[in-house]
């Protein structure tokens, strides 16, 4: 239904064209800074209609208009559908603060902030998410999953001795970097699966796994071959740790942690250390992964070894809210994202 000139608020055609020169000057600045620049529009757009909103009692037929509006002065540019105004008042809303838009949040695509919007509740966890996919350069598909699977509460929450066992700087860094548990739910496998089905699926989903690992890890190996007094031992998986400079070996284990499996990655990681380790790189870090672990049995297992030991279960499976599941992203999502996005408007 048209509107009429009655339904309209008495500012609204000098609001109008104060967006559009808005508009209009951002297209230029974009041509040095597309996303920067598009963001902040968005957010100034969002902050102008919250301040009507709030001084005129603003409803939702004056924001169909100014969509309607805005799409005809710019019928080249996307984003101006009532529903993405919408999110822009949203976004201005949740991020009040301009300096810190323009430092970190216009550094994300808009569909990345979007995101954030519609998964986060928490200020606080949203903040953690920008930060994370902008250090990590997370595509928009990885930043769901990332939410998806909380990887605010499990990073960094691996049981380790690291700070016993390595210098005060890389016993930080490596804590950090191990989560608890992982999240193997781009695997389809079930709860019989052995230790060697569990790494051959893995290997088959390199890409999937390494973004589980998180940012730094090459892949060596897998059932690397140590000759260790004329006998051949076999490691699960091999990494190295660009941030780390150092060797990371993983055993996976397909029932639950035993004292011995710290025994035996000890013995591990003296012979890559040993054999492997070169003249510039930190001493190998080890990670048992099991599908369940008590916590004071690994704390024993782990005190008094003398080599950087660190364990975590995993998980093949995670419970989702029924309303979530049908909004993951599949194995193929996940890998293709490794490509630039199209953000939507």
């Amino acid at each position: 239904m048209p509107f009429s000139e009655l339904e309209i608020p008495f500012n609204y055609a000098a609001l109008l064209a104060g967006l559009q020169e808005r508009i209009r000057g951002a297209q230029v600045r974009a041509v040095l800074s597309v996303n920067r620049e598009l963001v902040l529009l968005y957010w100034q757009i969002g902050r102008e209609i919250l301040a009507q909103q709030g001084a005129q009692g603003w409803g939702a037929k004056v924001i169909d208009r100014l969509a309607q509006d805005l799409r005809r002065a710019f019928p080249e540019m996307k984003g101006f559908s009532a529903r993405n105004l919408k999110y822009m008042r949203a976004f201005a809303e949740a991020w009040p603060d301009e300096q810190f838009v323009q430092q970190v949040v216009a550094q994300l695509p808009w569909g990345h902030n979007v995101r954030l919007l519609d998964r986060i509740a928490d200020q606080a966890e949203r903040i953690w998410y920008a930060h994370k996919a902008i250090e990590n350069g997370w595509s928009r598909n990885i930043l769901v999953h990332q939410i998806d699977t909380r990887l605010h509460e499990r990073l960094g929450a691996a049981q380790s001795n690291f700070a016993r066992t390595l210098p005060a700087p890389q016993s930080e860094l490596a804590q950090q970097l191990l989560k608890d548990p992982y999240t193997f739910d781009f695997l389809s496998l079930g709860a019989e699966a052995h230790e060697r089905d569990l790494e051959r699926a893995l290997i088959e989903h390199l890409r999937a796994f390494l973004l589980e690992l998180g940012i730094g890890f090459a892949f060596v190996g897998s059932q690397y071959h140590l000759e260790i007094g004329d006998q051949d031992f076999y490691l699960d998986l091999l990494f190295y740790h660009f941030r780390l400079h150092c060797f990371v070996v993983i055993d996976l284990k397909s029932g639950a942690f035993q004292p011995e499996d710290a025994g035996k990655m000890n013995f591990y990681l003296s012979g890559v250390d040993d054999r492997l380790r070169g003249e510039h790189d930190q001493p190998a870090i080890g990670l048992i992964l099991c599908r369940e672990k008590n916590r004071v049995i690994v704390e024993y297992a782990l005190r008094d070894l003398s080599k950087p030991i660190g364990v975590s279960a995993y998980e093949l499976t995670r419970a989702l809210p029924e309303g979530l599941r049908g909004s993951m992203p599949t194995i193929e999502e996940l890998e293709a994202a490794l490509s630039p996005d199209q953000e939507p408007a």
